[in-house]
This record gives structure tokens, sequence and C-alpha cells, in this order.
């Protein structure tokens, strides 16, 4: 993906530089719709690929409901835009329904990676900064992706049991 976009920096550089209404600016700008089209792609098979692998080894998935909004704010703006969040959830809940498993959406204001997963106490807003934090409470090491995903893990074992099926 990456080279199709570097790929796709060169061609609008070269349709930059083209004078408005000639042929060859024509030609150039279909050169970028096609380096465009072969992004998204790229992307789209990427996530066809990985939702479709998730969905058939697994029975049930849960992810996090994020702000990609917010998450656009910071200096991860592009990988975040990159990884096409709610497309890619758009198609673990179709591919989920199609094969029978089960998909579980956590709210975005739950505390995942501020709560600690041994005692239960939340600890508070971290900086992206901050891979590895110690509770306050316990004193236990948390990596803070492990103890997100244990956290997502927990929140949707009790939001699939309160919604009345088994776990």
């Amino acid at each position: 993906m990456r080279r199709a976009e570097k790929k796709l920096k060169k061609a609008q550089q070269e349709l930059s530089r083209k004078q408005k209404g000639s042929k060859n600016r024509a030609k150039a700008r279909q050169k970028v719709a096609r380096a465009h089209a072969k992004v998204a792609d790229a992307r789209r098979e990427f996530h066809h690929q990985l939702s479709t692998k998730l969905i058939s080894e697994n029975q049930g998935i849960a992810v996090e409901d994020l702000s990609v909004k917010g998450l656009a704010r910071t200096r991860l703006s592009k990988s975040v835009h990159d990884a096409g969040w709610s497309s890619f959830i758009g198609m673990l809940e179709y591919k989920a329904e199609r094969y029978g498993r089960t998909l579980v959406k956590i709210g975005r204001f739950t505390p995942t990676s501020q709560t600690c997963h041994a005692c239960g106490v939340k600890d508070g807003a971290k900086p992206l900064n901050v891979r590895e934090w110690t509770c306050t409470a316990c004193g236990t090491v948390h990596d803070l992706d492990t103890n997100a995903a244990i956290n997502v893990k927990r929140a949707a074992g009790l939001a699939v049991s309160a919604c009345g099926a088994p776990v």
C-alpha cells in the first residue's frame, strides 16, 4: 500500500506540472485516478482478508468503538485514516452475521486502557507515549495494549451476558 501511495504522490506531482486543458493533462489525470483506485483496492483487499481470517478463526470477537475523529487529531493521523476503522468494523459485522459468529462492540467511553485488570482500579488517562504503567493500588506492571485487550474481553463478556446470550 505504501508503494501505491508513493506512485500516487508522483502521479499527482506530474499532473500539477501539466498545462490546464492539454491532452497530456487529461492523460495524467487518468493516471492519478488509477493510482487512487489502486490505493483504495489495496486497503479494501487487506480489510477483506483480515476480517475473513478473524471471523473464520474465532467464535466471538470484541472490538472497541474508537473515536476516529479524536485519534485523527494526533500525530498518528495518517495511520489512523489508513486503517479505515469504520469500514473494517462494517466488514466484521456482516461477516459475523453471515457465518453465525458473535461480534460485540464496546463503547468508546469504557476506560479499557485506564483500568487495572488485576484489581479494577481506574488509574486515569495517559498520554500516547506511555506504553507501560504501574497500578497505584496493587503495584501490577501493565503493558497498555495488553491490559486494554484484557479489559475489552471482560467488558464483552459482561455485554453478552447482559443481553441474555451465553458467554
